[in-house]
């Protein structure tokens, strides 16, 4: 299969969305830009689509899969019982990088919620995602444009490292502005719950969530047999093949314990850099966490060209946009969680 380039930064942008969603509506399979992380996008509506989807990607089919819309008319058509805590949501997080689970419709192909009777639904706020949705009249189902259980990719060269001549088509836009996958919440049970940590903080949930809840799946290892509700929720994910340990301490401990380490990366925030003795890679301050999920899956990619045995990830805080960069980071490292 050759991957046909869809330049909307140098090239006809119009046209390119077109062909884009003349492609989805024909049941291909394309990457796409969003705020969040590149998209490997099929229609929702198209079991034979999504399931080209998975092959592509490698992904074990009981992994739902989020619904990417364009407008509130559409999120009534993928889900019903919708309770108004979800327009709240809505009206405060859409579009945005936020995402939430609800009862779907009869539309919504089976393989897209891996067979729950539920979707999990969100309105993106790069444009250019919503413009093929829209041209397409077609709501998108897309998981992150990478191999299953590697770093997610946050530029169109990551989809086309790992995807090209395995899907139809690649949209090349810019760089993703917030780096990490979007926030997901459970609307279905008694209280709300928080599935997955993204750039839409807990803090700010809890604004229009009061009674919001945190799965304890966030922080830890669902059982092997269970179903989750949300992507990102599975055991090892978002992983380097170099061996990798998440690291808790302050700057001083945890350079001294680097600097004992041999043939090992440092990846490390930017107060930790002059410290360091062994090779070292910054992903951002700790002082604006934001930096730390916009360069973390980059760096997690450049990894494996260093040739080292082992890195030693500086572990984020576990509050703010600090918990989606932990919660990714936990799993990039298999649970291996070293506090010093």
């Amino acid at each position: 299969m050759k991957t046909i380039r869809l330049d909307i930064l140098s090239g006809d942008y119009k046209q390119n969305i077109e062909k884009a969603a003349d492609i989805l509506r024909s049941g291909g399979i394309v990457g796409v830009p969003t705020e969040t992380v590149y998209g490997l996008a099929a229609s929702a509506l198209d079991d034979n689509a999504i399931k080209n989807v998975f092959s592509a990607k490698g992904r074990p089919q009981d992994n739902p899969l989020i619904v990417h819309i364009d407008s509130i008319e559409m999120l009534e058509k993928v889900a019903s019982d919708i309770p108004k805590s979800a327009y709240l949501c809505a009206e405060r997080f859409w579009p945005g990088p936020f995402t939430m689970v609800l009862k779907k419709t009869s539309l919504i192909a089976t393989s897209v919620s891996g067979g729950l009777d539920s979707v999990a639904v969100r309105m993106p706020s790069e444009k250019s995602i919503r413009d093929i949705i829209s041209v397409g009249n077609l709501p998108l189902a897309a998981p992150s444009a990478n191999i299953s259980g590697a770093p997610s990719p946050t530029s169109y060269t990551h989809v086309l490292n790992d995807l090209d001549g395995k899907i139809d088509a690649c949209v090349l836009g810019n760089d993703c502005t917030v780096g990490v996958e979007s926030t997901v919440v459970s609307l279905l049970g008694e209280h709300p719950r928080l599935l997955r940590p993204g750039a839409v903080t807990l803090e700010e949930l809890k604004e229009v969530l009061p009674d919001i809840v945190v799965d304890d799946a966030i922080l830890s290892e669902p059982k092997s047999d269970e179903k989750v509700a949300s992507p990102g929720m599975k055991y090892k994910h978002y992983a380097p093949k170099t061996e990798s340990y998440l690291v808790e301490g302050d700057t001083n401990s945890y350079c001294q314990f680097v600097n004992t380490k041999l043939n090992c990366l440092a990846l490390c925030f930017s107060e930790d850099e002059q410290y360091i003795t062994v090779n070292k890679m910054v992903y951002g301050t700790r002082l604006n966490e934001q930096t730390l999920a916009k360069n973390v899956f980059s760096a997690l990619r450049d990894i494996d060209k260093l040739g080292v045995d082992a890195v030693y990830i500086h572990a984020p805080s576990k509050s703010g946009v600090g918990l989606a960069v932990y919660n990714r980071l936990i799993r990039a490292s298999a649970f291996r969680v070293i506090k010093l």
